[in-house]
């Protein structure tokens, strides 16, 4: 009998192998932990169609980074290719679509790796696969530290969907099928055509207020073409609206429009610190002499737009520098504390009115005595600060997203400079303001890490 079983046992594996494959690096921009990693796999390519793979995957890349704002933040992200061999090539079609009248191609079932198919949900172009085990599994087996996966069909036939993972066929259009549904499947976005009554939602570029002083968007009405549009004149339709009426998010061939551009970057910013490398580090101090020098390695947007600000002590040290020197005159006898703030000053976004922002800090306390520099100590944080509603006119949400224990203290001003309230948020935590007692206008909200000033919004009691 146990000699039964283990022949089962030994059956049940060998049906069960290890799904790997080669991978290539088409687009290295520094360690994968620091970069956006999208990874593309294909389906329907056989072991002899392998250098067409890498051929339409770098075709794909160079046009996904040839469009704002990806180009001006490529820096940002590697591209790799899983080299996923199918028995057969192309795809499923198998004429089960009632959005038009089939066949539009000829119908055929192909034994492809991922199981992609037209027709998915009854919708021809509707070009996916549930098969999501697989895919993941791929993943896992051969790329773990993906954050955006994407198949790539090969079929010249019109088609991809967004979701989980974004999927698209190779013939015409397809780069920028695949940049539309990457906007749904890493940057949250709403198709800007109704996508019926199931997909509409609040999001970044879909909303029901018509309110322009309330809208998400507010911050860009106005400017670059966009407003308040609804989608339909009837129907749920007519009930949901759109920020532009040419926008890549509806039409294919033409650019993002500013508010969807504005959540990509903010979405790459929640993703990846600009801070690829700092040094002194705590693993690199080694009996430190005077001058000390303090180095920033940023991921750099093109053009760049990343601002510093320096402090010792609490005292401004430096501005908008990748490095500094500090002198033994400069610090005081005991704990020393050199900080550098970072944001992107990037007109991508509006800050002012947008709810989040995001702020990266580098700190380092240097210990120091008559005898020299005992040791010095570093310590990276990045914050993510969100106020809303923003105008309001009672009670102001502030919310913090840290990898640091530390509480903050926001401080709101006048703008006659009269601190008017002062209290701490926690991380992790919703902390409601009571502003009722505000007069009408606007304030400057400080926010403070000990006693370091890391971030200003305007904010506008109503």
């Amino acid at each position: 009998m146990k000699l039964v079983l283990c022949f089962l046992l030994l059956a049940i594996t060998l049906q069960i192998p290890a799904q790997t494959f080669d991978v290539e690096a088409i687009k290295l921009e520094g360690a994968n932990d620091k970069r956006i990693n999208l990874v593309f796999m294909g389906d329907g390519y056989t072991a002899f169609e392998l250098d067409q793979f890498i051929t339409d995957a770098t075709n794909f890349s160079s046009s996904l980074f040839g469009q704002s704002p990806f180009t001006e933040y490529a820096a940002y992200f590697n591209v790799y290719a899983i080299k996923v061999i199918s028995n057969e090539s192309g795809t499923d079609h198998p004429g089960t679509a009632t959005d038009v009248t089939e066949p539009v191609i000829d119908v055929k079932f192909v034994d492809n790796y991922f199981n992609t198919s037209f027709d998915t949900a009854n919708i021809h172009r509707l070009l996916y696969t549930y098969d999501s085990a697989t895919v993941y599994d791929v993943l896992a087996d051969n790329f773990p530290e993906y954050d955006q996966p994407v198949i790539l069909v090969n079929t010249s036939e019109y088609g991809g969907a967004g979701g989980p993972y974004a999927t698209s066929s190779t013939g015409t259009s397809a780069d920028e099928i695949v940049i539309h549904e990457l906007g749904h499947s890493l940057f949250d976005l709403k198709d800007e055509y109704y996508p019926g009554d199931a997909l509409a939602g609040e999001a970044i570029n879909m909303t029901q207020e018509t309110n322009t002083s309330l809208v998400k968007w507010k911050n860009w009405i106005g400017t670059s073409g966009v407003g308040i549009y609804p989608y339909g004149t009837s129907g749920n339709a007519a009930t949901w609206n759109r920020p532009h009426q040419n926008c890549k998010m509806r039409y294919l061939g033409v650019p993002f429009c500013s508010v969807c551009k504005e959540g990509i970057v903010e979405k790459i910013h929640s993703l990846i610190s600009p801070i690829d490398a700092y040094t002194p580090n705590n693993t690199t101090v080694d009996e430190p002499t005077f001058p000390l020098d303090f180095q920033l390695d940023l991921i750099k947007p093109i053009p760049n737009t990343l601002e510093s600000e320096w402090t010792l002590n609490t005292v401004s040290f430096a501005s908008n520098v990748d490095e500094v020197s500090v002198l033994e005159t400069d610090l005081v006898e005991g704990a020393n504390t050199l900080t550098a703030v970072i944001h992107d000053n990037t007109p991508f976004l509006r800050v002012d009115n947008h709810e989040s922002v995001h702020i990266h800090t580098v700190t380092w306390t240097i210990n120091y005595s008559s005898l020299g520099i005992n040791d010095i100590e570093s310590e990276l944080n990045n914050y993510t600060i969100s106020m809303y509603p923003n105008p309001t006119n009672n009670i102001l949400i502030v919310t913090l997203e840290s990898n640091s224990s530390s509480n903050l203290k926001i401080e709101i001003m006048s703008l006659d400079g009269k601190k008017v309230k002062s209290t701490s948020i926690s991380n992790y935590e919703n902390t409601p303001i009571d502003i009722s007692h505000f007069s009408e206008g606007v304030y400057v909200s400080n926010f403070y890490s000990g006693n370091i000033l890391i971030a200003s919004k305007r904010l506008v009691k109503n």
